[in-house]
């Protein structure tokens, strides 16, 4: 009993050790790519909930970490959880996120400029694959996370550059039905584009708070998406699942009461796609 006590201690390590990261791939460089206006319009106050500005706070890189996932469950506000496929905890983490409210997107492995991977590499979508084998790698990422109703990309900045990859890309999505939120790994992104041609709800994250995770600088970053959700009347801010973000996340949302910005998930933003909204302040974009 004590062996296979042991050996099922070694197994959940090995697990855990081949997770996928969810920061950015050690190599790659950061890109200062300004963030085009995401194509959203505002409704503040449309469907008789408290009057102000919205915001879109998406968590990043779920599945792969069961202790760590779990905390965010008792996040107070609403989110959206980007989960990887084929994770420990993909599935059940997105089926308990579904059941307190979140929204839940599937986050997408991509190929990275200069072939820079994570642990994800075998089931990335890769600049040359026909859009059969996109198709098909992609549907099978999807059935390993029913619950969610929209995808992100996981790192990218190669794939979603790639005018004929991103057009095929589009047309999984739309054959899903599911929505897309471009992560802005790089400043060449297409997805706007090929979404908007295959009439595919999208929209784009406008601030990275924990790109550089220091605490003074996270909140450097809060202070930049509250003061643009107010000027624009709409926002999303991209984070990654980490404990640090968490905490200094949870010190800083009783501003959003104060400022009367109300947290949304993105399936609620794209609700409301009428106009364009103005342009935001460029921030810094990652290349990964």
């Amino acid at each position: 009993m004590a062996g296979a006590f042991l050996a099922g201690l070694l197994l959940v390590g090995v697990i855990l050790l081949r997770a996928p990261e969810t920061e950015r791939p050690t190599g790659e460089k950061l890109a200062d790519a300004p963030v085009p206006a995401s194509p959203v319009a505002s409704d503040n106050g449309a469907d008789g909930s408290t009057p102000g500005s919205r915001l879109a706070i998406v968590v990043d890189g779920f599945g792969y970490d069961p202790v760590r996932d779990a905390e965010w469950l008792d996040f107070p506000e609403r989110i959206t959880v980007s989960v990887l496929p084929y994770g420990p905890s993909s599935r059940s983490f997105a089926a308990s996120a579904r059941t307190h409210g979140f929204g839940v997107i599937l986050h997408v492995p991509m190929e990275s400029e200069g072939g820079v991977a994570d642990r994800t590499a075998p089931f990335l979508l890769l600049r040359g694959m026909t859009p059969e084998e996109i198709t098909s790698r992609f549907a099978r990422m999807a059935a390993d996370v029913p619950q969610a109703n929209g995808a992100s990309n996981h790192m990218g900045s190669a794939f979603t550059s790639d005018p004929g990859a991103m057009a095929s890309f589009a047309q999984a999505l739309k054959g899903k039905g599911f929505f897309f939120l471009d992560s802005v790994t790089s400043a060449g992104t297409v997805a706007l584009m090929a979404m908007e041609k295959a009439g595919v709800p999208a929209i784009r994250r406008d601030v990275f708070l924990d790109n550089d995770d220091r605490p003074a600088e996270m909140r450097r970053q809060w202070a930049a998406v509250i003061a643009l959700a107010k000027e624009r009347g709409e926002a999303v801010l991209l984070c990654h699942a980490r404990r640090e973000t968490r905490k200094v996340l949870l010190e800083l949302l009783p501003q959003l009461r104060k400022e009367e910005i109300r947290p949304v998930t993105v399936e609620e933003l794209l609700t409301a796609q009428d106009t364009p909204s103005p342009p935001p302040r460029p921030e810094p974009g990652v290349s990964r």
